[in-house]
């Protein structure tokens, strides 16, 4: 960017940025307005991606929601939520259109559609895996069409060989390829720390810790690309 600043004589330089929103307390019913439910859902449908923080660690010190450790069935959970919420953003889509449809092959072409893609999430998958046109998914900012990536959150021991000693991050990885998301590791406790130190600081923990980068670098770059 500064080499083409140079180049163009430019009067400012304005790097690209990603803004990242925490959403937190997606629950079990949430889309039946559980927790804060219909709120969380509603500050999903306005970002780009999702970045979603898995539990991949056991501590006995901090509970789960669920009473115990599975990565997979937390990931389950979030998706039947996204699912239950596009599921009733088709239905008013279709209840709208389909009295439209009688005089319109357009809108019936629409609502067959809108019809199939119903039924294929009722069967459990995302939106971002039915075959259609992509314009077509995009008209209807569907939660299950958005790009995800996993974070893994894993315990500061597992770091080093990034987590390919921990079951739970292989579950995650293995699970990830069927929706062709990506899975970084990352262990929050370390980030926490990290954050509070300045750069030569920083660096020499991360070497202590037989890491190159951080997990926030990691997240930057996954979200990049």
């Amino acid at each position: 960017l500064d080499k083409l600043a140079a180049l163009y004589n430019s009067a400012k330089i304005t790097p690209a940025v990603i803004e990242f929103v925490d959403i937190a307390g997606l629950v079990k019913g949430a889309s039946k307005g559980e927790g804060l439910g219909n709120q969380f859902l509603a500050n999903i449908r306005e970002v780009d991606a999702i970045v979603h923080v898995v539990r991949c660690f056991e501590d006995s010190n901090i509970v789960h929601v669920d009473g115990s450790i599975d990565p997979i069935r937390d990931i389950e959970t979030i998706n039947l939520e996204l699912i239950f919420s596009d599921i009733e953003v088709l239905d008013r889509r279709l209840s709208k259109q389909k009295r439209a449809s009688y005089n319109n092959k357009d809108i019936a072409k629409e609502c067959d559609l809108l019809e199939r893609l119903k039924a294929f999430l009722e069967e459990g998958n995302l939106a971002k895996n039915f075959e259609c046109e992509e314009a077509f998914l995009k008209e209807y900012n569907l939660l299950t069409a958005k790009p995800v990536i996993f974070a893994a959150n894993v315990s500061e021991d597992d770091l080093a060989n990034d987590g390919a000693d921990n079951e739970y991050v292989a579950r995650v990885r293995e699970y990830s390829k069927k929706d062709n998301c990506e899975v970084f590791v990352i262990c929050a406790q370390i980030e926490q720390e990290i954050s509070e130190l300045d750069d030569d600081e920083k660096k020499m923990f991360l070497e202590d810790l037989g890491i190159s980068s951080s997990g926030l670098d990691k997240l930057i770059a996954a979200s990049y690309r």
